[in-house]
């Protein structure tokens, strides 16, 4: 997936944690049911170490007892931290410098362009409007006007937009930038560290299982979005249950059963009825039968909507009475074309649950970008995976420096 591996023995990034517990009391009670509605069972083979989300690893002398300490990050962040890597297993030919920079093989080079391209033919309306602000142009009013303009229609929101200006003028004059590409290249560097912040590893074999709460208003991806990820976790070693916590349409229901049976994955369903009763079901069944991961759909609806609010965290206390701690991830699937209504989203999703992660999907033909550096300002929840397009590979882990290049380029 990545273009180079370095070979380093120490810096390894440690796992974000993982959301508190909701200690909020509640009085319905749930069914106890261990899945007996799921007709396949998956496997049970769960993994001695934790594993972050692509496998990353690094290859070093160490022991071998140490290697179950690792937990690279699925993306890792720029120099000086780790950088992006992948490890092509009982390669021999890998040099034994420290830090040597080691080409990748050729196909993983063709995977990671394709996915470059996908990503830069969706944020082309930033894009342009952005690079061409720097062409022939003067180092006056008139630039950071223009610039101004350009962020806030890339809904990059009032506050990012005078906070990446600031920053750019005072760079500019501190290392007194004359040139236009020169500062474009401030202007890079200042969105990557806008938006490192948001680059986290989905880190598994924390818990048995690992339970994912899955949140979103209609219409954002959030089923497909489940299936793409259960895909993802089923081709790392993992074994993954569904729960169609989403009991009010029979059309999510039906959906998620036909991506259970492409991925050959066990759907805890009910026609009707409580959905925290579905996730507790789905919780005690993946307990039972050994299941790495447990991935509860729920409800779309509008944050606006209070009581149903209401309806998604008395899921959340279900799922904790079913297993403690849980959820351990909770993530707020967001389409990347709703704007500024996106930024609201993740303050109103994350004041009820306790967000511990956000998927951007449909980051393609209309979407505008500038919303990661609103949600990085004002309520930096990390960014797992950001999505372009229906395909399985469309969907992949968020990278900073890979995001802003095809908004700069």
């Amino acid at each position: 997936m990545f273009s180079f591996f370095k070979k380093k023995s120490k810096d390894t990034p440690a796992p974000h944690d993982a959301a508190p517990q909701d200690e909020a009391k509640d009085s319905a009670t749930a069914s106890g049911n261990d899945g007996a509605d799921a007709d396949a069972s998956s496997p049970a083979t769960a993994p001695a170490e934790q594993k972050s989300w692509f496998g990353l690893f690094k290859r070093d002398a160490a022991p071998a007892a140490d290697q179950a300490d690792l937990n690279v990050p699925a993306v890792a962040p720029s120099p000086p931290a780790v950088e992006p890597s992948t490890v092509v297993a009982g390669d021999e030919n890998a040099a034994d410098e420290e830090g040597e920079i080691i080409p990748a093989p050729a196909a993983a080079l063709e995977e990671r362009q394709s996915w470059m391209q996908r990503l830069k033919a969706g944020l082309s309306k930033t894009s342009t409007s952005l690079t061409t602000l720097f062409v022939g142009a003067k180092i006056d009013d008139d630039l950071y006007e223009e610039l101004e303009s350009a962020l806030l229609v890339s809904d990059a929101g009032v506050e990012a937009t005078q906070f990446i200006l600031d920053a750019l003028k005072k760079k500019v004059k501190s290392e007194k930038l004359t040139d236009a590409a020169q500062v474009k290249a401030a202007l890079r560097t200042l969105l990557v560290d806008l938006l490192t912040p948001l680059q986290k590893p989905l880190v598994l074999g924390r818990h048995q299982p690992l339970v994912m709460m899955i949140a979103g208003v209609n219409g954002a991806g959030k089923t497909t979005t489940i299936g793409k990820l259960a895909m993802h976790l089923q081709s790392h070693g993992q074994s993954v249950l569904l729960a169609a916590g989403d009991t009010f349409r029979a059309a999510a229901r039906e959906q998620l059963a036909v991506w259970g049976q492409r991925n050959n994955v066990s759907v805890i369903a009910q026609e009707s009825g409580d959905p925290a009763a579905v996730a507790f079901d789905a919780v005690q069944s993946a307990r039972a039968r050994g299941t790495n991961v447990v991935m509860i759909d729920t409800a779309g609806r509008l944050p606006t909507q209070l009581h149903l609010m209401e309806e998604l965290k008395k899921v959340r206390r279900v799922i904790g009475k079913g297993m403690e701690s849980a959820p351990h991830e909770v993530l707020l699937v967001i389409d990347g074309n709703t704007g500024q209504n996106a930024l609201a989203q993740v303050k109103a999703f994350d004041d009820s649950l306790g967000l511990t992660g956000l998927v951007v999907t449909k980051l393609d033909g209309t979407a505008k970008g500038g919303i990661l550096a609103a949600i990085a300002k004002t309520r930096p929840v990390p960014v797992y995976f950001i999505g372009v397009g229906e395909k399985i590979e469309d969907l992949q882990p968020f990278n900073a420096e890979e995001f802003v290049d095809a908004l700069l380029t």
